[in-house]
């Protein structure tokens, strides 16, 4: 008789898991049940301010993988199936669905229910034209609003999405204000002194950006959204979008007794097991282990969620596969501004008790004298007295990003900064100058950690 896996959430690490363990065993030795509460399985989160925006113009471009497309492969992906209860003791769960209510066997089980957006106590946070993008629904249903041209939208939040979302309402001529409680825009991936240059940029691309703004009222007329602040520091919309982060999904866990970490979310081991026999879990509602730090973190990208996915597949397909840890590696991009970090920021590192240090220098994405050169900053963070490098960040234009993936690769390899400014890099005019500025703040921090 065949074993189950029942999967649930069919997204990045569900699916990522499901498939993996599908390839090790056949289906006659390994059953495998995904159970989906939304219309979609596998499908491109990342890709929905795009689309909201109007560069991505077909909807199903963002589902990577369809329910029938993984039912021809062995795994028995459900659709608005939600598990609402998880039995250990007698391995089975409890699910609905527009039949009705069943329970379902298991066993082994992966919980891979992932984040959902946050929405705090806010009055008026009900009102017609208040919403959040975490789903791809979301996502449609803001493409559809901004199709009918508002003149004014108010983003609530700072971070990777909150600016990706304002990009897009600025892209299709919406005015637009973000409003975030923060100091500064991006206050989790960047020191300050960075953050300020990207709302230096968005304010010159005609994005308003307020910080320090706590909202705890949203304005109505008519029963709709009129504004975001009920006092004298009120922002007008016809739009509101919500994008203060999201949290791990671990109702049902935490119900079930399925431990939770220190982050909130479910606590696993390298092999991406649980403390409960039988019980898996990976992606945005587990944790997972920052290889700087040294702390167990949850971090909701999905690069750390397909990684973790794969790792739980090898081992419940048989295999022996341990999850390495994280970075935090991230990117995103404001109009022509590219906005990238890896690691730790300077305060995050003192918060994790490190003695750090940082370089920050100006360079360019080219040679000075190139047509095409765009400004560029880079900070590199590094430890007093040995120079191991804590962590990176890069603003600049086109070009400057993905440059954080070299300070990546050095951390990774637990490169220190002065060893990282003597590699080998590639050089054009076009592409850099002699010394890269990787180069660059590589060589200044690691002076400073070692002087």
């Amino acid at each position: 008789m065949a074993e189950r896996l029942v999967v649930i959430g069919g997204d990045a690490a569900g699916m990522s898991a499901a498939s993996q363990a599908r390839r090790m065993r056949r289906a006659d030795d390994l059953e495998i049940i995904v159970f989906e509460q939304s219309a979609y399985v596998s499908y491109s989160a990342c890709g929905e301010p795009y689309f909201v925006g109007g560069w991505i113009e077909d909807f199903g471009d963002l589902q990577v993988r369809t329910p029938e497309q993984f039912q021809a492969r062995g795994i028995d992906a459900r659709i608005h199936h939600q598990v609402t209860g998880i039995d250990l003791d007698a391995r089975r769960v409890t699910v609905q669905h527009s039949g009705g209510e069943e329970t379902v066997g298991y066993d082994q089980l992966l919980y891979a229910t992932g984040a959902t957006a946050i929405r705090p106590p806010i009055q008026g946070i009900d009102l017609e034209g208040v919403h959040t993008l975490r789903t791809l629904d979301d996502a449609a249903r803001l493409r559809s609003l901004v199709t009918s041209r508002p003149e004014r939208a108010v983003v609530v939040g700072g971070g990777y999405i909150g600016l990706e979302i304002a990009e897009a309402f600025e892209h299709v001529g919406i005015h637009t204000t973000v409003v975030t409680m923060m100091p500064t825009v991006l206050e989790r991936t960047l020191d300050p002194d960075m953050a300020e240059l990207v709302s230096d940029r968005m304010r010159s691309m005609g994005i308003h950006v307020e910080t320090g703004i706590k909202v705890e009222c949203i304005a109505a007329n008519a029963g709709r959204v009129a504004g975001v602040g009920c006092d004298d520091r009120s922002f007008p919309a016809d739009l509101v979008v919500l994008a203060l982060g999201s949290r791990p999904h671990v109702d049902l866990a935490k119900a079930a007794g399925i431990p939770l970490g220190p982050t909130g979310a479910v606590a696993v081991d390298d092999h991406q097991r649980t403390e409960t026999d039988g019980v898996w879990s990976a992606g945005d509602c587990a944790e997972a282990h920052h290889r700087i730090s040294g702390q167990p973190v949850n971090l909701h990208l999905g690069t750390v969620a397909n990684k973790a996915g794969r790792v739980a597949g090898i081992n419940l397909g048989g295999g022996d596969a341990t999850f390495p840890g994280v970075l935090g590696t991230a990117i995103t991009k404001v109009g022509d501004l590219e906005i990238s970090s890896t690691g730790l920021t300077e305060w995050q590192a003192a918060e994790a008790g490190l003695k750090a240090v940082a370089a920050r220098i100006k360079s360019s994405t080219a040679a000075h004298y190139w047509p095409g050169s765009s400004p560029m900053t880079v900070k590199a963070v590094a430890e007093r007295d040995t120079a191991r490098l804590l962590g990176a960040q890069i603003v600049g234009g086109p070009g400057a990003g993905k440059r954080i993936d070299i300070f990546a690769t050095a951390m990774w390899s637990e490169l220190p900064a002065h060893e990282l400014a003597w590699t080998d890099l590639s050089y054009a005019p076009p592409f850099s100058g002699v010394w890269d500025p990787v180069h660059i703040a590589a060589r200044k921090a690691g002076e400073r950690a070692l002087s």
